[in-house]
Parts: structure tokens; sequence; C-alpha cells
């Protein structure tokens, strides 16, 4: 296995170079452009021009009898304008929505190309060998003069974002405003439409017209969850489509009877499925953890406030509590209790005394704030919004948590520093009630 491997990277074999380089292209370029679609909500086209693609390529062959790159490459661009602008004509002049006219050019043109290839097979005509492998893709098929056709398509595409990047990125994310500043949309929108069909064309040797939407939408799928920013996403979408055609034209060199197109699917689709699950930020796994914390948090405050509730009442904060007093006035399982109680021991804001626990000045000073936040709301619902008092104390418990010193401060300051909650209780100064605690 090694041997073939070192081989390969060895660049010594003309078809391996000719692969390596239409997948690396084809990989990038489809990456990039996929992009746009996903992010105006058009991810399904790539697939519709991709089957529409289908009777250009088979009615060209016809005509010419030739699958010259170029020949296949003029068919398969014509066809599949047609079926953008059938696409287009029904989403503007008829009531039936996107989706629908997606299945509607997706079905007819890929029942016409089969057909038309039907047909083909039936003809006297040497050429026609292994021109329905053009519904899968093959990649091994590659020779010299399909990536001259590939790479000048490819870089095309890639020359249309380049230079029209900043027109592009402002009718994919605001057409509104780019009408409001008399932009050219039609335009433009046919510039990108014409990048996709370029895309979708030199895709078809190496992914088939069954697997071309995957290499549109995985990248920025995948991309989507490490970035906010459109010119990283894309430079990643160009890197992850890359990636996976080195990958996947690697592993049909070591194993011949695998086809390259669904293994840059299966490449792609694991890079998905890393992002999804490992990305800092938005990953599934980020989330959970992020979450958890919040969680975690809110489950603390609330025990910090259930402490400072019950040594109100009994006007006293140094005396232990039990648990079992906790559940009486917090709805909280046991075992939540009982982590958080463990937590703010850690923390030193809660200490232990013979099966009993009483807050430390510093978990009471915690304590404070967060009552303070909670009743603060509580009367800047019943003064600004005339919220009736008995209907106050849910919100409060979700904002308590949210609130900043400086919007605790500024609410302050808007009531007039209040002494008192809507119940006539008194609103914690965490400050004082720590000194007095601590004399």
């Amino acid at each position: 296995m090694l041997e073939p491997f070192l081989e390969f990277w060895s660049l010594s074999d003309p078809n391996v170079v000719w692969v390596l380089s239409g997948a690396v292209l084809l990989g990038s370029s489809t990456g990039v452009i996929g992009s746009f679609l996903f992010f105006r909500k058009h991810s399904l086209i790539g697939d519709a021009l991709a089957h529409a693609a289908l009777p250009g390529v088979m009615s060209a062959f016809i005509l010419f009898q030739s699958r010259d790159p170029l020949v296949i490459l003029g068919g398969a661009v014509v066809s599949s304008f047609i079926g953008f602008f059938f696409i287009d004509y029904m989403n503007k002049h008829t009531k039936i929505k996107e989706d629908s006219a997606l299945a509607i050019v997706l079905s007819l043109f890929f029942a016409i190309g089969i057909f038309e290839l039907t047909y083909i097979q039936k003809l006297d005509i040497a050429a026609k060998s292994g021109l329905d492998k053009i519904l899968f893709g093959q990649a091994a098929a590659l020779v010299r003069a399909d990536v001259i056709v590939l790479g000048i398509a490819g870089l095309l595409s890639l020359a249309i974002v380049v230079l029209f990047y900043d027109k592009l990125r402002l009718i994919t994310l605001d057409r509104q405003f780019a009408r409001a500043i008399g932009m050219n949309v039609l335009f433009y929108d046919l510039l990108l439409t014409f990048a996709v069909v370029l895309s979708v064309v030199i895709g078809l040797q190496i992914f088939g017209v069954v697997l071309m939407a995957a290499a549109l939408l995985f990248p920025v799928a995948a991309g989507r969850y490490w970035s906010d920013s459109l010119p990283w996403i894309l430079a990643l979408c160009g890197i992850i489509g890359a990636t996976s055609g080195a990958v996947s034209a690697n592993i049909s060199y070591l194993a011949p009877q695998m086809p390259t197109g669904p293994w840059m699917v299966i490449i792609l689709s694991l890079i998905f499925l890393l992002s999804l699950c490992f990305a800092p930020h938005r990953g599934v796994i980020s989330r959970y953890l992020k979450n958890r914390r919040r969680n975690q948090r809110i489950n603390d405050e609330n025990l910090l406030r259930s402490f400072y509730v019950i040594g109100e009442r009994r006007n006293d904060f140094v005396r232990a509590i039990a648990p079992e007093q906790i559940l009486s006035v917090r709805n909280m399982s046991g075992w939540i209790l009982h982590e958080s109680i463990r937590r703010m021991q850690r923390k030193r804001m809660i200490e232990h005394d013979n099966f009993h626990y009483r807050l430390t000045t510093k978990g009471l000073r915690e304590a404070e704030k967060i009552t303070r936040y909670h009743r603060l709301w509580e009367l800047y619902l019943t003064r600004q919004a005339n919220v009736a008092p008995n209907m106050v104390h849910d919100s409060a418990e979700d904002v308590e948590h949210l609130l900043t010193p400086e919007l605790e401060q500024r609410i302050s300051q808007e009531l007039g520093n209040p002494q008192n909650d809507p119940h006539g209780r008194t609103i914690p100064n965490h400050q004082l009630v720590a000194g007095e605690q601590s004399r």
C-alpha cells in the first residue's frame, strides 16, 4: 500500500497528474461557486442544472458524433442555460413555487437525456463507448485535453468570483440594497448563473449528473461552521473542495475499482460531519458544552438566591440550611441541587456544616447581586411596562441571569435608586449586606 501511495504522489504517471489536477480544480471551483447558491437559498439549483445538462451532452454527441471536450461542454452549457431559464420563467410568471419548478426541470431534462442516451446506445458509433459514465462520473477517463478544457472553465468561473466579488456578494446577501443603489442585478444574476453552469458542467465528468449537487453544497455546509466571514468561508470551501479532490484521487489510484466522484462525496461528507461535531463555536459538541455551562450557571445562581431568600425570611444569613429547605423554595431535582452545591463549595461560596450549608461572605455577595437584579427587574416591569406585580416573577427569573452591572446601574438610576420591589421587599445592596455580615 505504501509503494502505490508514494508512486501516486511522485506524479510520475501522466494519468495521475490529469486526474489529480482535474479533481483538485473541480473541487475548489465548485466549493466556491456553491457558496453563493447556499447563501441565496438556491442550493438545489445546482442539482437541477446538472440534470438539465444531460440532454445537451447527448444532443451534442448525436449532432457531431464526437466526444471532444469542447463539443460536450458546449452542449452541456446550452442545455443547462435552457433549464435555468425554464426555472426562472416559472418562478416569475407562474404560480409554481421554486422547489416545484426545480423538480419539473430536473425530471423533464433528465428523462429526455435518458431517452437520447438509450437512442445513442443503439447507434453503430465507436465513440459512444463510455458515454453513459456521465451519469455517475468517471475521473479515471480524464485525459490531457479534458483537463485543459476543465481547467479553463474552472479558472474562468473562479475569475468571475474574484473580479466581481463585491457585486456578487451584494446580490447574494442584500438584493434589495443592490437594487436601491441602481446595480444591474439581472446582469450579475446571469453572470453568477454562468459561473454556476460552468462549475456544474466541468463536474459532470468526475461527479456525474447524480452526485453533482454534493460537490456544490457539502463544502459550504462544512465551511459555514468555521466562520461568519464570507471571504473566509469562500477560502475554506475552496480548500475543502481541493482537499477532497486530492484525497479521493489518491484513494481511486490505490483502489482502481473505486470511482473518484463517489469518493469525493464521501470525503466531503466526512469533513462536513467533523465540522458539524467539532467546529469551535457552532459545532454540536461546542454548543452542548456552552449550553451545559450556561445551565450550570443558572442553577448555581438560583441556588444562591434560594439561600438568600431563606436567610432573609429568618433574618439570619449565618445559620446553616438543610438541603430540604432549599428544595422547599426552589423547584429543582435533588441531583441538580447537590451538583450545584459541590460547584459552589469549590468556588468557596458555600461552606459545609454538619450536613447543612451556609453562604460564605463571597457567596452572600453573589446572592445579593442576583436578588438585586431580580427585584429591580420586577420593579422595572411594573413601573415602565405596567405589568401587574403578580405577573413579573417569571420574567425576572429569566432576566436576572442576563443583566450586567452596567444594565443594573442604568435600571436603578432610571427607577430613582429604589429601596423596595413591587412586593414591598427590600432591594438589597450586596456591598452593604456583605459588609454587615462580615462584621
